[in-house]
């Protein structure tokens, strides 16, 4: 990691619980000549002086050596899907108000040992892979979007069952009849995948999973293939009533018509996170899973 003179931060949409923890920390920066980049939405929240430069959260990734998110595990992958699109190597720390994250996995009090060990070079980077997912409409680009967790193909509340043919590297690999696919980074495996029976894939592990939600087929299993596979998934949709979606970590998407197909493979840059260094991963799981507790 480079050397850090701008800070990002960003908190939670209305957590004003930051606020206090904020304003602190952006003395404790400033006391090291390191520069505090507000989010516009974050300055509003401590109340910064007006006249103070801000910037917004698509503009944020470019703005600033290190993004630090405040808040929950939603507020960093759609942090971390912008760093992405920037096409920057920014790393992102994230640091947990109320439960533990899987990503927001660093405590209130460990943040500032935390940014510590970041500003003297010596923090736990760790390289998480992200998807790219391009949808094409009659052969032309029609979406181009990132995903740290997952791209999920699902039915709309009036389809009983939706029928998806997958292929990868050009090669059909199954056709799914389901209430939906999860195509999932090993980050995402804790994720919507667990909850629909697959496996927890080590973050390490460089693999893309293939989840089916609900499968009609018993022969439908989750399949994980190695992370530089090209998936192809396209909706086979005949009824008049039949609604299929795309969506990216669960917080964009769009509506899918006959004939589109998803186009998804690992993006070109992978996310650079900052980790605890007193949690292992398994740890993590045990704690957010409950696991070896009676």
């Amino acid at each position: 990691m480079g050397h850090i003179e701008r800070v990002g931060l960003i908190a939670k949409h209305h957590l004003d619980a930051a606020a206090g923890v904020l304003a602190e920390l952006a003395g404790w920066l400033e006391a090291r000549d390191v520069r505090a980049v507000f989010e516009s939405e974050t300055a509003a929240l401590v109340g910064l002086p007006p006249g103070r430069p801000t910037v917004s959260r698509d503009d944020l990734p470019k703005s600033c050596d290190l993004v630090l998110v405040l808040g929950g595990d939603g507020t960093f992958i759609g942090m971390a899907s912008r760093i992405a699109r920037s096409g920057t190597d920014v790393p992102i720390l994230g640091v947990n108000f109320g439960s533990l994250g899987f990503l927001t996995e660093v405590t209130l009090d460990e943040l500032y040992d935390s940014l510590e060990a970041v500003l003297e070079g010596h923090a736990h980077l760790e390289t998480r892979m992200m998807l790219r997912a391009r949808t094409r409409r009659q052969g032309k680009p029609l979406e181009d979007r990132f995903a740290l967790n997952d791209v999920v193909i699902t039915k709309g509340a009036l389809s009983r069952i939706i029928d998806l043919s997958v292929a990868i590297g050009g090669q059909p690999v199954m056709r799914v009849r389901a209430d939906g696919l999860i195509v999932a980074t090993p980050t995402g495996s804790s994720a919507y995948n667990l909850a629909a029976g697959g496996p927890v894939v080590h973050p390490e592990v460089d693999a893309i999973l293939l989840t089916p939600i609900a499968p009609h087929m018993l022969t439908n299993r989750p399949v994980i293939v190695p992370g530089a596979s090209d998936v192809r998934v396209e909706p086979l949709m005949d009824g008049a009533n039949e609604e299929v979606f795309v969506t990216f970590d669960g917080q964009s998407g769009h509506a899918l018509q006959a004939d589109d197909v998803i186009e998804i493979r690992r993006a070109e840059r992978p996310l650079r996170l900052v980790r605890a260094r007193k949690r292992t991963y398994f740890e993590l799981l045990r704690q957010k899973l409950k696991w070896g507790e009676r």
